[in-house]
């Protein structure tokens, strides 16, 4: 399918395939933030809302030396899920039983449980590797980049009400709330990332709130025409009906909104006979979460039919590449992994370490080449509009 685009005076077409000169000027900006901010009496940055790295990754670290061993026999156990599929329905009930979709939720508890802590030890703490928007930029400092581009596509400006859907730990509508003034309400299954999502934006001196709710247990738990805008990050793979799922969205946006996506996508060169495609694709699933496989197509189609029309349809990384930026987070934490086996040898650190750090780091790699043959991306973007009254 083409990629569809539409300019707008608010929203002019951007050529996000290559590096502009903007946001080159922007990452310098946010450069100079951080290293203002490392300086700064509370060691935060109001800006892009990162307190100091050491102390997540030390939250992190003391939550992983105290899992309990059925903390770590499910969060393995999870695993199971990413080797199925929504589409094929039968293949998840063998597996799983009828009540699948349940027993997908507590997998995904499990999952998430474990795997927020994990991501928080290296510069992946927003649990996602964002477009490829600046090649002067680490992955944190892209993900700055992308959130803003979020709240320019969307038109966020100060007092509107914003709907985050898998807002992880927070992090982003932190972000979100500090470089717009929007208030976000985020959701979450998973009581924990909420817990933490809670109190991180509260020590920030933010009013946004959070919600467990399973997105796959519809309807949403809001009033009609009671958002501004909505965004959601590599969330959509863990839908099971797209459609439902953004006719809801569509029911508690206001006539007028914008609504952004960023996902995963299978594209086209992907050839699920082929030997080597398919076996890519059964180790990054698990590496990434997803649960689905949609397409660009099954994306923009569920959307029309839930009443949306499609602005912009686009990869949103430099060349349509996320390569470099998961190629330097693999690094970081195949290396971070071998401090770890080591202080587990030692027995400085408890046995399972072992287990999480060598489940985390298994297919980094696999990951970097489907990206490099263009089989599938997690930098799909989306911007959609809900039509006026």
């Amino acid at each position: 399918m083409a990629t569809t685009l539409m300019e707008t005076p608010q929203h002019p077409v951007r050529d996000r395939g290559s590096e502009s000169d903007t946001s080159v000027d922007e990452i310098a900006q946010v450069k100079q933030q951080n290293a203002l901010a490392s300086l700064g009496k509370h060691g935060k940055d109001l800006d892009t809302a990162s307190p100091k790295r050491w102390k997540t990754f030390w939250s992190a670290f003391r939550h992983l030396a105290h899992l309990t061993p059925k903390e770590v026999d499910d969060f393995m156990a999870s695993y199971v899920i990413y080797n199925l599929d929504w589409s094929d329905e039968k293949q998840m009930t063998e597996a799983l039983g009828p009540n699948y979709q349940e027993k997908v939720g507590d997998c995904l508890k499990s999952y998430y449980g474990v795997l927020n802590h994990l991501c928080a030890l290296g510069d992946v703490e927003k649990m996602y590797i964002p477009p490829w928007m600046s090649r002067k930029a680490n992955c944190l400092e892209n993900q700055i980049l992308y959130e803003r581009s979020i709240a320019q596509d969307i038109g966020l400006k100060a007092g509107d009400k914003v709907l985050d859907l898998g807002c992880g730990r927070g992090r982003v509508a932190a972000h979100m709330a500090q470089h717009t003034g929007a208030h976000v309400t985020g959701l979450n299954i998973d009581p924990n990332q909420v817990e933490q999502a809670t109190s991180y934006n509260k020590q920030l001196g933010n009013s946004n709130n959070f919600v467990v709710q399973d997105f796959n247990d519809l309807p949403l738990p809001f009033a009609n025409d009671s958002f501004d805008a909505f965004y959601q990050i590599q969330a959509l793979s863990l839908c099971k009906d797209l459609t439902g799922l953004f006719r809801e969205i569509f029911r508690v946006v206001k006539p007028g909104s914008r609504i952004s996506l960023l996902d995963w996508i299978s594209l086209p060169d992907y050839d699920a006979t082929n030997p080597e495609h398919a076996e890519l694709m059964r180790r990054v699933k698990p590496l990434i979460g997803a649960v689905g496989t949609p397409t660009q197509e099954s994306l923009e189609v569920a959307l029309k039919e839930a009443g949306f029309e499609i602005v912009r349809s686009e990869n949103a990384s430099i060349d349509g590449l996320q390569a470099p930026l998961i190629d330097t987070v693999d690094v970081y934490f195949r290396t971070l992994r071998q401090a770890i086996l080591a202080l587990v040898k030692v027995h400085v650190l408890p046995r399972h370490f072992k287990t999480l750090i060598n489940r985390l780091c298994l297919d980094g790699q696999a990951f970097v080449k489907m990206d490099t043959m263009r089989l599938a991306t997690t930098s799909y973007s989306i911007i959609a509009q809900k039509p006026k009254a």
